[in-house]
């Protein structure tokens, strides 16, 4: 034992527990190398060949070792990936600081670790006796752990001087002073760069190389202003004089974004090139509030990169576009801003591709991010003629003063540019999708392929086998998470059953299962494929409530009067048999074909009577009935491409079951809050600000009705009395621009909020969770985890109980449930795209938005939107002219508002191989000099006809409605057909 040390920690409670930290040092710790002869217990933990099979590197003659330091790591991860480098030192304090550094890094490092082939050595040095360093007096922690490498590293020379032969450890580092004093010491020391490019046949690895050069001095002109020091930042921001907050980057114009600041109300609007100074999507920043004199207010113009603006290398010119495109409503003005510091940046591996160049044998060339709201990335590569026709992936290194973008490396390449499997590991990639293969740990937690309910289950539950239970989907469910039951009571009364898969019986607690889905937090749903929460084999199989199998389920039960009134409410942990496993129609069929009287159908009837009665009830209470463009795609099962596209159809049958699972998810929030007031996990809708509301309003006054928002159930109210007998699809429209005034619905744990903001906005009921779709969102797991406890069912566990756990849990569920609903749509925009090409056709649509150079148009056909520019065009001769007080375009005598139908022909511009986009040109009303004659669509746009495919699969595709519903007929839903061949 070398030290030890004594600690008092005192508790919230007052209490003083004191900790003693013993250091123990040892000589039998082996340095992991088969040459080695002279470490005890030398047979055990053989890592480090004792040949000289490394790649051949022509600045280390001998055979050698690489002993790595901490910033190779963090850097050069993406190198050391590759299976090229092998027999490598990690020592235990670089593996420490990786690990408090950057987790990521970290987890990515255990992988190649933990991979024999390999042959990465970790070697725990702060335990061995001549090994271990004690940090001096006036030291800094990180110049003690250079030190500690570079004892390590002199050690493994000294003890591998082999009398036949020796093998060198070489210190890899790009630490400037740590790689002089190694020099000094007598150290063999080599830098990442040197080391690579004298590697024999690897060529392709520099493309790699992290272009972060420790005490490199970039030389040019000045750009950006100098980002304040950390002293001044945490004066400024202490002093009240500097605001800190994450930065968000405009999609429509790249020289706007916006700080959203922590008790700030509205965001600081930040604008231009210099006051954005190198801020990137994500990053946490600080900013100085400009005077009020200087404040400005966001362009109304779509400006989405340089070639748009005329902007390409002179800076000049961006003020120009800034004074051309501002807003020319000078009297709305926002707080405006300037970025000052970064505390955080939030950079990730981004993918994209290469800018086309023409300048042959150049290595240096700008990548182009598929994200619109990230800049443009310097990079290096001797590849180019084959990575210019491909999707790549590049990390950002730095962005120094002098640099108009920011400097990266390659990463990898994913795939030919267009082809869909590319397109649609992008969207996962772009949208930090977990989707990887389940890990062989994560699969020993799933149980035998034979698994069946037994005796035992049986005993241990309540049988509800005898129950006509039933479930509703759309047509080729797999996942089939909820099933309902309706039967009379002796007095008179129904009992009415919701039946959720029992997930929390096959994931445990703290299992890598339960870690893996905690993890994903949802199923993610392309359209065309799926990214599971947890493995098929439960999703598809054990959980999922299939026709006639026996299931485990969570059952919500309610005894009702026939006006849908609860009496009384009950959970209970059963087995059911599922009667029938039908589509939506199949039900809605049953229903009203009035000569089927089986018990069945005669439960569902019931069921539909009380729905229709619940959601009279909810709607009365003011909950809002809001809309989305939801649409389906017709699928050729052999070639994955779209062949039809149409919008979504609801029938009654939909609303029943969004209706009951509403019911359910309210009932067990109420529940589990009564007996867990301060760690219930919960839903939450924010009521949205008014001047959110202001689209909507002005867009029903010139249509000339009135939409009051000061409350929820005034808005409701509103918005049923607007009908126009001229327009069948107006009142939907306004539904739809009411959405997305909408606040995001997030999950939280109700001790860390007052009451009164459990309120769910949207559905008008004072608290909601979710309960009802275990088998895709891990929330639902964690409810039903605390339903258990409540009615006796489980026991519980420390975790379970754990505030701040269960906040950072919820944390990131929204963070993935919006990534999966962003990812949802490029899904939708790519295939969208796929089904336009070679098309050109008319449809028919209405305004949704008018903007100062455009018109927003909605497709009703298809459900999906799209722009129409008005003055881009130089050949036209027509005008338009904006309207700020209406928000209207005019030209001539031709007037467009919020709306109005017009007829365009749409077709898919390719010319930009990575944002390929629907043009919309129009036709009705004609306008001389700027219209498009009708398109002849039976030439032009002739369907694939659907003899020519064995089977065509059905998929659609929905945004999650604002109601919040979580149902299958209400937003996004993940029932898909599975594929047959």
């Amino acid at each position: 034992m070398l030290t030890t040390k004594i600690f008092f920690r005192k508790t919230k409670g007052g209490n003083v527990f004191k900790t003693v930290r013993e250091h123990y040092l040892r000589d039998d710790i082996h340095c992991g190398s088969k040459a080695c002869g002279k470490c005890v217990y030398r047979t055990r933990n053989i890592i480090l060949d004792d040949e000289d099979s490394s790649v051949s590197s022509s600045k280390i003659m001998e055979p050698y070792y690489l002993l790595i330091d901490t910033n190779i790591i963090l850097d050069q991860i993406d190198i050391l990936e590759e299976d090229i480098i092998c027999n490598v030192i990690i020592v235990q304090t670089v593996l420490e600081e990786v690990k408090h550094k950057s987790s990521t890094v970290y987890k990515r490092l255990r992988n190649i670790i933990t991979n024999p082939q390999r042959k990465f050595y970790v070697f725990v040095n702060e335990h061995h006796k001549d090994t271990y360093v004690e940090r001096n007096p006036g030291e800094s922690t990180n110049d003690r752990n250079d030190r500690a490498i570079r004892v390590a590293t002199k050690w493994y020379n000294a003890h591998l001087n082999l009398d036949d032969n020796t093998i060198k450890t070489v210190l890899l580092t790009d630490d400037t002073r740590n790689r002089e004093l190694a020099e000094k010491e007598g150290i063999p020391v080599i830098t990442m760069e040197d080391y690579i490019l004298s590697l024999e046949n690897s060529g392709f690895l520099a493309d790699k190389l992290c272009k972060k050069s420790y005490g490199a001095v970039f030389e040019g002109p000045e750009i950006f202003p100098c980002h304040l020091t950390p002293f001044e930042l945490h004066e400024g921001i202490k002093n009240g004089k500097l605001l800190q907050g994450t930065f968000q980057a405009s999609k429509e114009n790249f020289l706007e974004g916006f700080v959203n600041v922590d008790g700030v109300e509205k965001s600081i609007f930040i604008q231009g090139r210099s006051n954005l100074n190198r801020a990137v999507d994500g990053d946490a920043v600080v900013v100085k509030l400009l005077p009020e004199d200087q404040w400005s207010s966001p362009s109304d113009i779509v400006l989405q990169d340089e070639e748009e603006a005329d902007a390409d290398d002179d800076i000049l010119k961006t003020n120009k576009i800034l004074d051309k495109f501002g807003s020319s409503n000078k009297m709305q003005k926002t707080p405006t801003g300037k970025v000052v510091g970064i505390i955080r940046r939030n950079w990730r591996q981004y993918c994209g591709i290469l800018q086309p160049s023409n300048i042959e044998g150049n290595v240096r060339h700008l990548f182009v991010p598929a994200e619109r709201k990230i800049p443009k990335i310097r990079i290096e590569t001797r590849q180019y003629t084959v990575l210019c026709k491909q999707r790549i992936i590049v990390a950002i290194d730095s962005w120094p003063r002098n640099s108009r973008y920011p400097l990266g490396h390659f990463v990898r390449a994913l795939g030919e540019i267009g082809n869909k499997t590319t397109e649609n590991e992008v969207i996962l990639l772009e949208h930090d999708i977990p989707h990887s293969r389940f890990s062989d740990a994560v699969l020993s937690s799933l149980p035998e392929i034979s698994w069946r309910v037994t005796d035992v289950d049986i005993a241990q539950r309540e049988d509800l086998r005898y129950l006509d239970v039933c479930s509703v989907d759309p047509p080729g469910c797999t996942d089939i998470d909820d099933a309902l039951h309706c039967r009379d009571l002796p007095n008179g009364n129904l009992e009415v059953g919701v039946h959720i898969a029992d997930v929390t019986h096959f994931v445990r607690p703290g299992t890598a299962l339960d870690k893996e889905a905690a993890l994903r937090s949802t199923t993610v749903y392309l359209v065309d494929t799926r990214i599971h929460m947890i493995p098929e084999l439960l999703s598809t199989n054990f959980c999922s409530l299939r026709e006639k199998e026996e299931k485990l389920t969570f059952s919500c039960i309610w005894e009702m009067d026939r006006d849908a009134n609860i009496i009384n409410t009950r959970y209970c942990k059963s087995v059911i048999c599922s009667r029938a496993a039908m589509t939506y129609d199949e039900a809605q069929l049953k229903i009203d074909d009035v000569t089927q009287q089986d018990s069945l159908v005669k439960s569902l009837r019931n069921l539909n009577n009380l729905a229709k009665k619940l959601k009279k009830r909810r709607l009365d209470n003011g909950a809002l009935l809001l809309a989305s463009p939801e649409v389906r795609f017709e699928v050729d099962c052999e070639t994955h491409d779209p062949i039809e596209v149409e919008v979504k159809k609801l029938r009654e049958t939909n609303s029943m079951v969004e209706e009951f699972m509403l019911l359910a998810n309210i009932s067990v929030a109420k529940k589990i809050l009564e007996e867990f007031p301060e760690c219930a996990v919960l839903r939450r809708h924010p009521e949205p600000p008014p001047t959110n509301f202001e689209p909507l309003i002005k867009a029903a006054k010139n249509q000339g009705f009135t939409i009051n928002v000061d409350s929820g159930k005034a808005l409701a109210d509103s918005l049923n009395k607007c009908h126009k007998e001229s327009n069948p699809y107006f009142n939907t429209m306004l539904r739809i621009l009411a959405t997305r005034c909408m606040m995001q619905a997030v999950y939280f744990v109700s001790g860390m909020h007052q009451p009164s903001e459990y309120y769910h906005y949207g559905l008008a009921c004072p608290v909601y969770t979710h309960f009802t779709s275990p088998i895709r969102r891990y929330a639902d797991v964690m409810v039903h985890r605390l339903l258990a406890v409540c009615i006796g069912a489980d026991a519980t566990y420390p975790d379970l109980l754990d505030k701040k756990k269960n906040h950072t849990l919820c944390q990131n569920m929204n963070y993935r449930h919006r990534m999966a609903q962003y990812s949802n749509r490029a899904s939708v925009a790519l295939n969208t795209h796929l089904f336009f090409r070679e098309k050109i056709q008319d449809e028919e649509g209405y305004i949704l938005f008018v903007r100062k150079n455009a018109l927003q148009i909605l497709i009703i056909k298809y459900g999906l939107e799209g722009t129409l520019y008005l003055n881009k065009d130089k050949n036209s001769s027509a005008t338009f002219k904006y309207n700020d007080e209406d928000h209207s375009q005019t030209c001539g005598n031709i007037v467009f508002r919020t709306f109005d139908p017009v007829t365009v022909q749409i077709s898919l511009n390719r010319s930009n191989i990575q944002h390929e986009k629907l043009i919309f040109k129009l036709v009705k009303p004609f306008i001389p000099g700027f219209s498009v004659p009708p398109t002849n669509t039976a030439d032009t746009c002739q369907m694939v006809p659907k003899e020519s495919t064995k089977e065509t699969v059905k998929r659609k595709i929905g945004a999650e409605k604002v109601s919040d519903s979580n149902t299958k007929s209400g937003g996004s839903r993940k029932k898909q057909k599975k594929r047959k061949h």
